[in-house]
């Protein structure tokens, strides 16, 4: 079965159905989920004529990850990635719906006009489904309640500086302002929550800006004789309590609006208690944190190697262990990729310089079996995958009524792979448009064989469809849906296209 070929069914002795794996022939009708059969009463004749099964053994059949912190750049910075190169890559990893961030495309996704402007540039480019995030900025208050109606999976701002011009961070006067213009509505606020904090005492002003261009990086700067080279440099610019301090603020909106706010990528467990006082005092909020949090530590950075720098920044193994814990008891909702691409020449590599170089990691391609390397041995089991990268994923952007389950009736998005087989990250085997990642050379555990979306393959063992198989997911308000935050029923969106 060709990539491009529409599938009927497919049979497995091992399917992920909610938090069994059993033997299961999955049917497919115009793209959905039609029926879940047990394998032994699973026959073509519950196929229509001529159509393909799909039979792959062994291997698992699972939902298709849903990713929902993806920076595609486009347009603008096509030369970082694009929607064509980010979503080969998304299917190469088993994703099966990513949802593009509202920056560091030009225009941003900040007004209705430049949400046209992002789709026209999505269109017939996406090898998988793709949803889009608004963006906040200071006097764009009077474009999110159009951006809702036009479909944007919620909003995302910055409460420090962002790193581009184009999208600058909100003040407290800002965020009052949107959260007004969010109520009742459904939406949700995404916040990237890190706040410059007082220098410490004795410390000069600084009186020159730090050099533009580069993600979250106007930060305190680090002492004269302090090696940029050394992360431990560039991770003492950016405290946990940055991080901290923001979240307080979010809690504070949070219970004071109840408009549904979701902080983006967690990398300190600081602020963790915060977080969970925060809910049980009826806030709506939700978490997320990254693969690269869970799978990398400052104290294995070497010197130079600026592909490891993100914002926040990559803190230590004793907190790393936290934020798993955290995950395992359900204080941390999700976890995504945070995929930030850029040019290699803006990773500074030459100088190593880590004040200088671009934030953010690419990682689009590896989060199942990055998640999955270190997750299957600290006692997660697949389920736990399923329910951490698919479903809580899909109910933060609204498409749980579709995507992220195995059920009749949702889209027949699955991803086939072997929980078992370990693979190296190499160069040639890399699909995002720069081939940059700090993941480069690592062995991981999970490799993928097969991406369905909607019924059709779309990516099979190194090979793509020949064409570009996605959709835009639109959210338009006005039905019913699961909550996230609290399990209730609530009013919300069913994704058009």
């Amino acid at each position: 079965m060709e990539p491009g070929s529409t599938v009927s069914a497919v049979r497995s002795s091992r399917v992920l159905c909610g938090t069994e794996i059993r033997p299961a022939l999955i049917v497919i009708k115009e793209g959905k989920i039609h029926k879940i059969l047990p394998n032994s009463s699973g026959s073509t004749g519950d196929t229509a004529a001529g159509s393909e099964v799909l039979d792959v053994g062994d291997h698992l059949v699972m939902p298709g990850i849903v990713d929902c912190h993806v920076h595609v750049n486009e347009p603008g910075r096509t030369t970082w990635e694009g929607f064509w190169t980010a979503t080969r890559a998304a299917a190469a990893g088993g994703v099966t719906t990513i949802v593009d961030m509202p920056l560091n495309s030009i225009p941003p996704t900040t007004t209705l006009d430049n949400f046209h402007e992002k789709m026209a540039a999505a269109s017939g480019k996406c090898f998988v489904d793709t949803a889009f995030w608004g963006g906040v900025v200071p006097g764009n208050q009077l474009e999110l309640l159009p951006m809702i109606r036009a479909g944007v999976a919620g909003f995302k701002c910055f409460l420090i500086q962002s790193g581009v011009e184009e999208f600058p961070h909100v003040t407290d006067g800002d965020l009052h302002i949107a959260m007004k213009q969010l109520q009742g509505t459904g939406s949700v606020l995404l916040f990237h929550a890190e706040r410059d904090t007082p220098l410490p005492s004795g410390k000069e002003e600084r009186d020159t800006p730090l050099p533009s261009g580069k993600e979250e990086r106007d930060v305190p700067l680090p002492s004269e004789e302090a090696d940029p080279k050394e992360y431990s440099t560039f991770l003492k610019s950016r405290p946990d309590v940055m991080e901290l301090e923001a979240i307080r603020t979010v809690t504070e909106l949070c219970l004071k609006y109840q408009v549904h706010c979701h902080i983006v990528h967690l990398s300190s467990a600081q602020p963790l208690a915060l977080i969970q006082a925060a809910k049980q005092a009826g806030a709506p909020l939700t978490v997320e944190t990254t693969h690269h949090y869970l799978s990398l530590s400052a104290e294995h950075i070497p010197a130079g190697a600026t592909q490891f720098k993100c914002c926040p920044p990559i803190r230590g193994v004793a907190n790393q262990e936290q934020l798993w814990s955290a995950l395992k008891a359900g204080q941390i909702d999700m976890v995504v990729s945070d995929h930030s691409p850029c040019t290699p020449d803006l990773k500074r590599l030459d100088s190593g310089d880590f004040t200088q170089a671009w934030g953010g990691i690419s990682s689009l391609q590896f989060g199942l079996s990055l998640f999955w390397t270190s997750a299957s041995k600290k006692g997660f089991t697949l389920p736990d995958v399923v329910r951490l990268l698919c479903q809580r994923t899909a109910q933060l952007c609204r498409l749980d009524n579709q995507k992220g389950s195995l059920v009749p009736g949702h889209d027949a998005d699955l991803v086939i792979w072997d929980p078992e087989k370990e693979f190296e990250v190499k160069d040639a085997s890399i699909h995002h448009k720069n081939k940059l990642t700090p993941y480069l050379g690592l062995t991981l555990l999970g490799e993928v064989s097969v991406t369905i979306v909607r019924g059709r393959v779309v990516y099979k063992q190194g090979s793509f469809s020949p064409t570009p198989l996605g959709k835009h997911l639109l959210l338009p308000q006005g039905t019913t849906q699961v909550s996230l935050c609290d399990g209730e029923k609530t009013e919300g969106t069913q994704a058009s296209r």
